[in-house]
């Protein structure tokens, strides 16, 4: 099987998928198929609305800056499926993807012949996750939640190193419940008896919540709610800040991911670096620091071009969105904003609309590449009475040659709203910076 014939394949599975309900019973007969490799790995397990992905980027470098091999498993992807297989930082060979996914389709399809329900697109890449990684023989495996927690494909481990819950907020609430309560009793889902969970800040509601489920659980809770930070220089190019917290101190942490919602993932990497020490691994502050400088994350406030600034980000809900316009107002202050927005129709857009709108200058409106994209029309409706200049183009290239052409070369230009249309402007990068 070549990389194309394994494409089709990930099409005609997508294609076949249906409304199921998230139960674990489809992927742990999948798995057993296969040998049950996800009892091979060691597991970093991380879930939460906000923050998964930059957090779950940061550890991988700071554990392959310790010399440990380290796998990545996270979604969606924003141009291929590659993406989501990451060892030490390179992605999947497509040479590679194409024979695990050989191997995991014949089980796919044996286990339909024998009658079992098929599983669902997600559940047959973490299927890919754990064989292909389990294959390598990596030291430990950096795992993102798909959706939620409780039944999500990859909580089928059973003990992982650390349980991580970055930032909970309101989303996919048609699958998760339409509370925080309820979200974060499905994100604390992941806890298992007697983990160590590493938690970050949360509003009382959802901190009240996990910490009674750790006590029930006999768990180790790690949280940060005695800290101090002191920000020494943010810009544009650096980030850099020390903090003390109960556990550790840094003086000096020298962070490139843009952002001010940064500053508080890196600190509860930080805090998860601390427990992986407790429990054997050697991550010495050389190796956290450096693995810290070096990350990088695409699509999430990502600076593409300086005249004018274009930022990338996947901000994508009511949460993404503030912390978004928050990094804006403090970035760039004094600048006149253009925003490129598409978004998807089970978002709460309303919402979206009314925190990023007020700050922003001009509006062009588009439609990412997805069945669940909302229409421009609906979307202009929502956004009419801001009494901003408004332009739309359904194609997410050509609004993105119209918001550039609107920008001036001192001002900046603001893409978000969908991991879908930052996916499609990162796939087209090359010719849209021959264009601007």
């Amino acid at each position: 099987m070549d990389y194309q014939q394994a494409l089709t394949i990930i099409n005609q599975i997508s294609a076949f998928h249906v409304a199921k309900a998230p139960v674990l019973e489809r992927i742990q007969e999948l798995l057993k198929r296969l040998g049950n490799p996800q009892k091979q790995l060691k597991c970093i397990h991380v879930a939460g609305t906000n923050g998964k992905g930059s957090a779950c980027a940061m550890l991988q470098s700071i554990l392959t800056q310790s010399g440990y091999k380290t796998a990545l498993y996270t979604s969606p992807h924003l141009i291929k499926y590659n993406e989501r297989f990451q060892i030490d930082g390179v992605c999947i060979s497509d040479e590679s993807f194409a024979q695990q996914v050989d191997i995991v389709y014949q089980h796919y399809t044996q286990m339909i012949d024998a009658g079992f329900d098929a599983p669902t697109l997600f559940e047959f890449l973490t299927a890919i996750c754990f064989h292909y990684f389990a294959q390598q023989s990596v030291d430990i495996l950096i795992l993102e939640v798909g959706l939620g927690g409780t039944c999500d494909a990859t909580n089928i481990i059973e003990n992982p190193l650390i349980c991580m819950i970055m930032s909970i907020g309101m989303d996919h609430m048609e699958y998760l419940g339409n509370t925080l309560q309820k979200i974060t009793l499905e994100k604390a889902g992941i806890i298992k008896e007697n983990c160590s969970v590493v938690l970050y800040p949360q509003k009382n509601l959802v901190y009240n919540s996990i910490v009674d489920i750790c006590k029930q659980k006999q768990c180790c809770i790690y949280d940060l709610q005695q800290i101090k930070t002191k920000i020494l220089l943010q810009n544009l190019e650096k980030t850099l800040f020390s903090v003390t917290t109960k556990y550790f101190q840094y003086n000096m942490v020298d962070l490139r991911l843009l952002g001010e919602y940064q500053i508080q993932n890196c600190i509860t990497v930080l805090l998860a670096c601390h427990v992986l020490n407790k429990k054997g691994f050697h991550l010495t502050e050389q190796s956290i620091l450096k693995g810290i400088l070096y990350t990088v994350w695409h699509g999430r406030m990502e600076m593409i071009q300086k005249k004018p600034i274009v930022i990338l980000d996947g901000a994508h809900n009511i949460d993404g969105i503030s912390m978004l316009s928050r990094s804006i107002n403090k970035y760039f202050k004094h600048k006149k904003i253009t925003l490129l927005l598409g978004v998807l129709n089970d978002k709460e857009y309303q919402k979206m609309a009314q925190v990023i709108l007020p700050i922003v200058d001009t509006v062009v409106l588009t439609e990412p590449m997805s069945h669940r994209k909302l229409n421009i029309d609906e979307l202009e409706k929502t956004v009419q009475h801001f009494d901003k200049k408004i332009f739309k183009n359904a194609h997410v290239i050509e609004a993105y040659k119209t918001a550039l052409h609107l920008t001036s070369n001192r001002d900046v230009l603001i893409c978000c709203g969908s991991l879908y249309m930052i996916g499609e402007l990162k796939n087209n990068i090359s010719r849209l910076e021959v264009l601007s």
